[in-house]
């Protein structure tokens, strides 16, 4: 006979969703120690530490309380002739959190799963982008990017090509 005890079932549970939002908000601090994106100005930013990987940083819109950025390598792939890997990044100044809206280029989570997915199904779509912002973050970090190493670059950002519709 098992004795459960009543503080066992008051014991909080992290939700899916909870984890998310943590996400949110750990990226959002790694984001701002690397690179304080809330501070720089709309235009492209290149950090170099001299091993041949710079990372570019545009800085695509500023609001009151966003930032819309995009990171990536400054190379392109061979294929589509974009930047790759890339992420799109929504900084929430007030809500202290940013989040990955897409990968790549033309390949929004409507892309890859449609208009109307199932919840479940959307954020954990949602967990695998923006974890894969935070091992890419500390990875940067760990490299010696930062502020320190970023300059602005006199190349304007590349508008994304819009993006193709695929037949279902």
């Amino acid at each position: 006979m098992s004795h459960a005890s009543p503080r066992i079932g008051r014991i909080p549970r992290l939700s899916r969703l909870g984890w998310l939002m943590g996400l949110y908000a750990e990226n959002y601090a790694h984001l701002m120690r690397l690179f304080a994106p809330d501070r720089l100005q709309p235009g492209s930013h290149v950090s170099s530490i001299g091993d041949g990987l710079d990372v570019r940083l545009d800085v695509i819109e500023c609001h009151r309380y966003t930032v819309e950025l995009r990171m990536t390598y400054d190379i392109c792939d061979p294929l589509t002739g974009e930047p790759d890997p890339s992420a799109y990044l929504r900084l929430y100044r007030d809500a202290r959190q940013a989040e990955t809206t897409h990968c790549y280029v033309g390949r929004r989570w409507q892309d890859v799963m449609g208009m109307y997915p199932p919840a479940d199904e959307l954020i954990s779509h949602r967990l695998q982008m923006n974890t894969f912002l935070g091992k890419w973050l500390e990875y940067l970090a760990e490299r010696g990017h930062g502020v320190a190493t970023l300059r602005p670059s006199l190349e304007m950002p590349r508008a994304p090509r819009p993006a193709l519709m695929l037949e279902r």
